[in-house]
């Protein structure tokens, strides 16, 4: 039997999705391990995309199969009572062999979350990504304008990525400013290694006025990581969702920030 689970994680103290060295902290370490004690036997979990140490997210979605069988709930509350309290599952559906969180997804949907203030953020330091210089969120969203639609992002890339391919085609991209925060909503039919995270510095550039708005797209033409800016922080992401087509009959969740009301 295949099951699909949604999953959520502060990832302040995770060192990303991704198993690593024992004695590292990793989100899949700590749900592999919930999952075999509920299943009394080892379960390995696939992810709809890995994100990286710091990073956060609202909508994870993770496939898995097993031969125990236990009630819906059994799964939630089992794993959620044998989890720490920086990651939890907020459901589960059986889904068919055809099923794979990573290749059947048609989209990704992250949000990234800025304070600009004088004066850093306490509480919510591990939450946003923090710059003293004011940014006008009019000029990063026509900087933004110039990465929609289909492009090969190797400018946007890290130079660590593995994709074969550095074409995406970007869907939504959005800055707009929400109470003390701007926000970046970004949504595309898959992203690369740090692909938001370098976005977001660009468009950080030009919100402050130290690039013009055409700059994105001078990156953008380069196919050069070198050309681009400064990576952004992981603590200001955060996966928000997940697109699978519908007859695979999965739960819309995760796309709002309670921080942002």
């Amino acid at each position: 039997m295949r099951i699909a689970l949604g999953v959520e994680y502060d990832g302040t103290r995770f060192r990303g999705w991704q198993s690593q060295t024992s004695g590292v902290r990793c989100v899949q370490t700590e749900l592999e391990a919930a999952l075999t004690t509920v299943a009394d036997q080892p379960i390995q979990t696939i992810c709809a995309g890995r994100t990286d140490a710091g990073v956060h997210a609202t909508a994870q979605v993770v496939h898995f199969d097993t031969t125990a069988q236990r009630p819906d709930h059994g799964w939630v509350l089992g794993c959620n009572s044998n989890l720490p309290k920086d990651l939890g599952v907020r459901w589960m559906r059986p889904v068919s062999a055809e099923f794979h969180a990573r290749f059947s997804a048609t989209g990704r949907h992250y949000k990234y979350l800025i304070q600009d203030d004088r004066v850093r953020p306490t509480l919510l330091r591990h939450r946003v990504t923090w710059t003293r210089k004011r940014l006008n969120t009019e000029r990063m969203a026509l900087g933004a304008r110039h990465l929609l639609g289909e492009h090969d992002f190797s400018s946007y890339r890290s130079s660590e990525c593995q994709a074969r391919n550095p074409v995406r085609k970007i869907e939504r991209l959005t800055v707009e400013r929400s109470g003390p925060f701007v926000v970046m909503d970004v949504q595309a039919n898959a992203f690369l290694h740090h692909m938001v995270r370098n976005i977001a510095g660009v468009l950080m550039a030009v919100g402050s006025g130290e690039r013009p708005t055409v700059w994105p797209a001078d990156v953008l033409k380069s196919l050069d990581r070198r050309a681009g800016g400064v990576t952004a922080p992981a603590q200001g992401l955060y996966l928000v969702g997940v697109r699978y087509p519908e007859r695979h009959d999965l739960p819309e969740f995760g796309g709002n920030l309670l921080l942002l009301g």
